[in-house]
């Protein structure tokens, strides 16, 4: 289940069984910030603060790299969701575009972007993608401890 990107793309798998804390039903890149917001305002409250500021900005920051991902690459049809497990949080962003798999960005100038998959597979302990109900899914799952 666990992998590190090889090549051009990320390892095929599922990922972990884990409950649903919030989903999302995207059509635009214009619905990210209040996302992004609720996404803050509900981990803060549901762990009481206790957790590291930081792990929570890396959440954050990948929910909002592999939905903008989606909405720009993905062909529609974007959900998000994030879930728990019992020490991680598993975001999982689908779309339309099942035939192809998640790719980084190779040979690219890092100003001109595109190297948000890259780092959301240096913080995730695991991460991968799959077909299924005519959706690709893309997931990571990023300690919360």
């Amino acid at each position: 289940m666990s992998g590190h990107a090889t090549g051009s793309g990320w390892p095929s798998a599922r990922p972990p069984i884990a409950r649903t804390v919030l989903s999302w039903e995207l059509q635009d890149i214009a619905q990210l910030p209040l996302v992004r917001a609720e996404l803050r305002r509900i981990t803060t409250a549901q762990d009481h603060g206790s957790s590291d500021p930081d792990l929570r900005d890396q959440l954050i920051l990948a929910f909002d790299e592999m939905a903008s991902n989606a909405l720009r690459h993905g062909g529609g049809g974007v959900r998000a969701a994030v879930r728990l497990t019992d020490d991680s949080y598993l975001i999982e962003v689908s779309d339309l575009g099942s035939t192809a798999p998640p790719a980084p960005a190779v040979g690219r100038d890092p100003s001109e972007g595109g190297l948000g998959l890259y780092l959301i597979a240096e913080m995730a302990s695991a991460h991968g993608w799959y077909v299924g109900d005519q959706h690709k899914h893309v997931w990571a799952l990023l300690p919360r401890r």
